[in-house]
Formats: C-alpha cells, sequence, structure tokens
C-alpha cells in the first residue's frame, strides 16, 4: 500500500521469455505484460498475466531460498526496506505489528469460536509474532511453521515452531491455519494451498491476506506491491476463489469485517514507515481512513476458505 510508482516501460518479449506461459491456477494463457527492475538484485523480472482467472506471476523468479530470506531480508535490509521483524521480535509491545495481530485475532474470532481446544497453525509466521501475540491473548494452543532465518532466532525466545515432519504427522488436526502475507510468496500456489488443506479438520478455516491485483489489473507493473525479488504471486478475489476451489475448500466472501480496520491500519503505517506505535495514532480517524484504503485496494476482497 506504497504510493504508486511511475509506470515502468513494457519490454517486447526474449527468446527466452516467450510471450505466453500456461497460468499455473487454471491453466489457460498468461500472456507476457511486461518487465520490471529489481531494487535489491538488478535485473528485470517478467510478469506475466492471465486474463481467463486473473492470476499473474512473475515467469522468471529467484528462488535462492537462502539468499532471500537471509539475516538482511528479515532485518530490513533486503529486497523489502519496509519489513524489520528481528525489531518486531525483540519489541513486540512497541511495534505497529500490534495491530495486525490484534486484528487478524478479532477477524477470526468473528468467523469462528477460538477457545482453550483450539489449535492454530500460523503458515509461513516469519518471526512467529502473531503466534506469540495469540498464545497471550486469544487463549488457544498455536504453532508457527517457518523455513527462513528468522526461525531459529524466534525459536530461542520460545515460540513453539512445527518442523517438515511434525507438519506432515499434523494432517487434518487444525481448526484453523493463517497465512498472512504469505501466498504472494510461492512459486506454485496450489501446491501450498492442498498442503493447508491437509492440515486442517473438515469445517476448519483458512484465513489469509496477500495483496488484490484487481484494482490495478490493467497496470500491474506500476503497483508497489509488486516487489519481484519476492512477491512472485498475484491473485484477484476470482484467482482465488478457484484456487481454493481446486484444493479442497469452500471459498466463501465476507465484507468489512471485525478486525480489518485495525489489520489495515497496521498496513498505512507500514507504507508510511512508522514502526512504532504511538499515542498520536489513536488520535486519527481509522474508521473512516481505513475504508477508504480498503475501497482503492480491495484488501477485504478476497475470500476465506473452509475446509470441505
Amino acid at each position: 500500500m506504497r504510493a504508486e510508482e511511475p509506470v515502468p516501460s513494457l519490454v517486447a518479449a526474449a527468446p527466452e521469455h516467450p510471450e505466453t506461459l500456461l497460468c499455473k491456477i487454471c491453466g489457460a494463457d498468461a500472456r507476457l505484460v511486461g518487465s520490471k527492475q529489481g531494487r535489491y538484485r538488478r535485473q528485470p523480472f517478467y510478469l506475466y498475466q492471465c486474463r481467463s482467472c486473473g492470476f499473474a506471476f512473475i515467469g522468471n523468479p529467484w528462488l535462492d531460498y537462502q539468499e532471500i530470506y537471509s539475516q538482511a531480508y528479515y532485518r530490513g535490509e533486503g529486497a523489502d526496506p519496509l519489513v524489520d521483524y528481528v525489531f518486531e521480535l525483540e519489541h513486540p509491545k512497541a511495534t505497529v505489528r500490534q495491530y495486525e495481530w490484534r486484528g487478524i485475532v478479532q477477524a477470526v474470532r468473528s468467523l469462528v469460536p477460538v477457545g482453550p481446544k483450539t489449535r492454530w497453525l500460523d503458515f509461513g509466521c516469519g518471526n512467529g509474532g502473531l503466534v506469540r501475540h495469540c498464545r497471550s491473548n486469544a487463549g488457544c494452543s498455536i504453532w508457527g511453521y517457518e523455513h527462513g532465518w528468522i526461525r531459529d532466532v524466534a525459536a530461542k525466545s520460545g515460540i513453539p515452531f512445527l518442523n517438515d515432519e511434525e507438519l506432515e504427522s499434523a494432517k487434518n488436526s487444525f481448526d484453523i491455519v493463517t497465512a498472512i502475507e504469505v501466498l504472494e510468496h510461492l512459486q506454485n500456489p496450489l501446491e501450498q494451498l492442498k498442503q493447508i488443506r491437509s492440515l486442517l479438520r473438515p469445517g476448519g478455516l483458512f484465513f489469509f491476506t496477500t495483496g488484490n491485483l484487481a484494482p490495478q489489473r490493467e497496470r500491474p507493473l506500476s503497483w508497489s506491491y509488486l516487489v519481484p525479488e519476492i512477491h512472485i504471486s498475484f491473485y484477484e478475489p476470482k484467482t482465488l476463489e478457484k484456487a481454493l476451489q481446486e484444493t479442497g475448500f469452500r471459498a466463501a466472501f465476507h465484507d468489512f469485517t471485525p478486525g480489518f480496520e485495525d489489520i489495515i491500519r497496521f498496513k498505512i503505517l507500514k507504507s508510511l514507515q512508522f514502526r512504532r506505535k504511538s499515542a498520536w495514532q489513536a488520535l486519527l480517524p481509522w474508521g473512516m481512513l481505513t475504508r477508504m484504503a480498503d475501497r482503492r485496494f480491495g484488501v477485504t476482497g478476497h475470500p476465506v476458505g473452509w475446509a470441505g
């Protein structure tokens, strides 16, 4: 939700970047839109867009995950300068991320009961901040799952993580799975959605956030959310509706549910590069500001998934 940048110039298809690739969601032709130069890794990244289901993706993604999700990334010195997961881990009560954590809990509670018997997994949990917040404030059992550098650092502070073997043995055991700003990082979204579905009990909730491509459909290369070194998959609501249905979910749309005011408040403050909570923030008319932002960016436009 940063201010929009000038529209990058489109490029003709190079031989190694064909005019079309198959869409990873619906299998239709996805056409080459153009390229965007990476800021961190100085190379062109080629964007393809499917007009059938709305999915867009980087055709030549950078996949050196150890380098991408290094210590520098989690300190805000990598591909996304707006993140600082180390600060959030060390100062959980001071970070503006508190708004997002609080909003997610409220949004999830508006959809399902959350109590001592609830089993919750935060998939792609980063520094585990939501896990720690929920363990203190939501009264449920919750674990995180993460592969990046920050995982071992966060685990030393007592945040519980599941490894791959534990995740494999936890199939059909969770009532809730969240994936907060995760889906845009995935090269093959259907594979991860199938995995998430396998972890949920029938009737379980999959709640996620990711950028909404629909308002940017005609000019995706100018979208500031398109950080091509790390954000490589982009969705319209209809894209995710189809993807969820293809992977064993029932997709359900909701309006501006409780909790989204805080979720969007965090996004606004993050985009303005505020890291710390402060008294003046409470004085702003967040109800009006967040609804205006939602109309512009469609934050609440995506569905949730219910395990069939």
